[in-house]
């Protein structure tokens, strides 16, 4: 069963567009982009996630990356 998202596509859609904007405005090839989205994801886990839920985020995360890229 696909899970629902408590988010519309179109907010989505306009996050990830401005992702890629600031990241084509910076010329970012993939090594750049990928360090600089790691450490986004790094901060969003440290700063907004509870500290004994961190590392089961981050594997569910890990997990779903491996898989969309499979």
């Amino acid at each position: 069963m696909p899970q629902q998202s408590k988010y519309s596509n179109e907010e989505f859609e306009a996050l990830m567009a401005e992702i890629f904007v600031a990241l084509e405005k910076k010329n970012a090839d993939v090594q750049l982009s990928l360090m600089a989205l790691g450490n986004v994801v790094t901060n969003i886990l440290q700063n907004q996630v509870d500290a004994g839920q961190r590392k089961s985020l981050a594997e569910q995360f890990a997990k779903v990356l491996v898989k969309s890229v499979s």
